[in-house]
């Protein structure tokens, strides 16, 4: 579409991006009104986030097309249910966090580097543009290395390190994977390549699409790829850990997501045995990792890891249900885990302390805390009714449809789709056993762990007036949210299956990016 022949609504499509952008210059140029400028501009991209969903869900995909270069040679933004979906979660979540932080003292430089990093995660979510996509997970690296970095704390420079590296290394593969690519099928806009792939070698396609799965797997922290996470995410202050808990792990497993099934699905099949050894070994080792941690912010980044794993299930098992339940799950996950990181950063300011052995005796002092932390443990474990039960019974529902128990198929039983639900169900289990551990340890014993652990601890702290309105006040409001989201889950059902349609099916994709005839 040409510039001048689009119409203003259609602008929509690139204002999240612009106005992050616009928003983070203003905030580092006028420093003392950052919180305000951060604020408002979050705000307004909450507001077009919403027209986005609202025009996906009348119409179906939307596209535009940077100046006057029709696709696929111009950069083009496209933007289905999934892709409007996770751009409003990610703001969301943005504006809780920002709320949070107003109760604490924030480093100079912090919202405009988070107003950088929410553009840099919506420009991702809504690119049609593989080398696009790879601009956008260079924003957000920079903006994520300076979050992590603010303060200076040895502890910070080393998790900056580590993160920063593999990062890095992840970006580099990407970017390889990019220039193979261009090389075999001649374009990068994701409409353009699902016509063109299934004709060229279909070897090396399956390459780039392992090259994709390793750098993909590394960003969102795939196991075994997943050690730097744990490494890094406490270091930062909660607010930060929590940010990045909540949206940065969830670009890498989207962009596997739309890769592997809209864009690459011949190479993904090829690729099958090793996209479930991936998902099953990294619901599993989450998980665990979560029951062996001491440190609170490292165990919730182990749980970070374990729902990857559930991620990476709807992608092996890339069904309209498998889809959907994997779609759903990364909204999910981006509110929860938020949720409880931010919930831990109120656990340190009341105890003083970030190992667990530490802690204890919160239920008696601080009830409403001990609450938010229960039913987060229950919402990520998956327990019904809390949110992070329906994307799991979606997954569930494409793993035993395609395990086909009555062996109808002309397969019979697909061992490795059952396989998949097993795991499901093993890591369930085990993230509760790690969630209720940490809870016990924290609120339910009464001081820190040793001979005197029965008797209260008289070293908790009270919180400052300004983090109970602003910091407390935010966590109750995301909870709450989380819990009327379980609670009424049927639009959320029909918005993962509506997006998992778009990724399975992408022929309405390919026809609003104005390539209805590139179809395969």
């Amino acid at each position: 579409m040409f510039a001048g022949t689009t119409a203003l609504a259609d602008w929509v499509i690139v204002l999240p991006v612009v106005l992050g952008l616009l928003g983070a210059a203003l905030a580092l140029m006028l420093r003392r009104a950052g919180a305000g400028i951060a604020l408002v501009g979050v705000v307004a991209i909450i507001v077009c986030d919403v027209l986005l969903v609202q025009r996906v869900l009348d119409g179906g995909p939307l596209s535009m097309t940077m100046g006057r270069w029709l696709p696929p040679f111009g950069i083009s933004f496209a933007v289905d249910m999934f892709g409007a979906g996770f751009a409003l979660a990610a703001a969301l979540v943005t504006l809780v966090v920002l709320v949070y932080s107003l109760g604490e003292r924030a480093e100079d430089g912090f919202y405009p580097l988070v107003l950088l990093l929410l553009a840099g995660v919506s420009g991702a979510f809504l690119t049609g543009d593989l080398f696009n996509l790879y601009v956008w997970f260079e924003v957000m690296l920079i903006a994520s290395f300076g979050l992590i970095v603010l303060g200076g704390r040895p502890l910070q420079l080393d998790g900056a390190v580590k993160y920063g590296f593999i990062n890095f290394l992840a970006t580099s593969f990407f970017l390889a994977a990019l220039g193979l690519l261009y090389g075999l099928v001649g374009t990068l806009n994701m409409a353009d390549i699902i016509g063109r792939a299934p004709s060229a070698n279909p070897a090396a396609i399956a390459g780039v699409a392992a090259l994709m799965v390793l750098a993909f797997g590394i960003k969102a922290a795939v196991f075994p790829l997943n050690a730097w996470l744990p490494a890094s995410y406490h270091t930062p202050p909660a607010a930060v850990s929590a940010l990045m808990a909540g949206l940065l792990t969830k670009v890498g497993a989207y962009a596997m997501l739309r890769v592997l099934v809209m864009l690459l699905p011949a190479a993904r099949e090829q690729l099958d045995w090793v996209l479930a050894a991936l998902a099953i070994a990294t619901l599993v080792i989450g998980p665990l990792g979560a029951i062996a941690e001491t440190n609170l912010r490292r165990a919730i980044g182990f749980l970070v890891i374990g729902g990857i794993g559930a991620i990476m299930a709807g992608i092996a098992m890339p069904s309209l249900h498998g889809v959907g339940g994997a779609g759903l799950y990364i909204v999910h996950a981006m509110l929860t885990l938020t949720a409880l990181y931010l919930v831990a950063g109120l656990v340190e300011k009341l105890t003083g302390q970030i190992d667990t052995r530490k802690m204890g005796g919160l239920y008696a002092a601080h009830a409403p805390v001990s609450i938010l932390f229960f039913i987060l443990v229950l919402a990520v474990a998956g327990v019904p009714p809390f949110l992070g039960f329906w994307p799991k019974l979606l997954l569930l529902e494409g793993g035993l449809g395609d395990a086909d128990l009555r062996g109808a198929g002309e397969a019979g039983v697909d061992w490795l789709s059952l396989t998949i639900v097993f795991a499901l169900l093993v890591n369930a289990v085990l993230t509760l056993i790690a969630g209720t551990r940490l809870w016990a340890h924290i609120f339910w014993r009464e001081g820190q762990e040793g001979q005197h652990s029965e008797y209260r601890s008289e070293l908790l702290n009270v919180l400052p007036v300004r983090e109970r309105w602003f910091g407390f006040g935010a966590v109750v409001v995301l909870v709450a949210v989380i819990v009327l989201a379980g609670l009424w889950p049927d639009w959320l059902f029909q918005a993962a299956l509506s997006g998992a349609g778009d990724i399975v099916e992408p022929a309405g994709y390919i026809a609003a990016v104005g390539l209805a005839g590139g179809g395969p």
